[in-house]
């Protein structure tokens, strides 16, 4: 193996995506946003391809945040409506590849019907292993870290455990991604740079990656292009870089 070659750095385990721009995309087009969201499922489709393709476990995708309930209702019942066809569409293939599917994010207050495609596509999946998709709905950041703190004061107060016991690895177990690797990569389209409070915790050491491309048009080759920009730096962890401890 060549030096060029060896000094290639591993692929993320896990990638987690800020899909923005849905709304430009559609408007700038002179089309209705909720044209802009439909077309954003299709490039969902291509995401989720592209990451079996490139042999990434984990994806995770912000599809609708804690703050999205502001919208106007109709541009909120298009994106439930889309949500749903895109389950019933989907899922059977995605079982087919090997997709488990997570879902994280407050479930309260979501309509019943929309809640049990999300209860049906996790138990479909939930054997899966090929990739973990974990998509956040209905989620906050914040909201995720107070209900993993109300969870550890709660087995306090029950005994189950005392203070001097909640490590960082409890306290990651407890949110609602325990059990998966913290992001190595994220992605954010449409040219902002700003995590809108999506996975404040486990983004700690991450590597952000901003593009301009709308979600839309966001492709297999624009994942592609964001894992070769991530192997193309070096993970440092909050230590020295190799050649500064040299």
């Amino acid at each position: 193996m060549g030096a060029e070659e060896s000094s290639v750095r591993p692929k993320p385990r896990h990638i987690a995506i800020i899909m923005d721009g849905n709304g430009r995309w559609a408007e700038s087009r002179g089309l209705p946003r909720a044209e802009g969201h439909r077309r954003g499922v299709e490039a969902v489709r291509l995401a989720v391809e592209g990451a079996i393709e490139q042999g990434i476990p984990h994806l995770t995708l912000f599809s609708f945040s804690s703050e999205n309930w502001s919208r106007p209702a109709a541009e909120i019942s298009a994106l439930m409506g889309l949500l749903k066809r895109f389950i019933r569409r989907d899922l059977a293939e995605l079982h087919r590849n090997g997709v488990r599917i997570r879902i994280i994010g407050e479930r309260t207050g979501v309509e019943e019907d929309v809640v049990l495609l999300l209860e049906e596509a996790e138990q479909l999946t939930r054997a899966n292993t090929r990739l973990e998709l974990t998509v956040a709905f209905n989620y906050g950041a914040r909201a995720e870290i107070a209900r993993a703190a109300a969870k550890l004061a709660g087995q306090v107060r029950a005994g189950e455990i005392e203070p001097g016991d909640i490590t960082e690895e409890r306290f990651a177990a407890a949110l609602d991604t325990g059990g998966t690797p913290d992001p190595d990569l994220l992605i954010r389209t449409s040219g902002e740079q700003r995590l809108s409070n999506f996975l404040l915790w486990q983004l700690a050491y991450a590597e952000l990656v901003f593009t301009d491309v709308l979600w839309p048009d966001f492709d297999r080759d624009h994942l592609a292009s964001a894992i070769t920009t991530y192997q193309s730096r070096e993970r440092r962890f909050g230590g020295l870089s190799a050649r500064s401890s040299a």
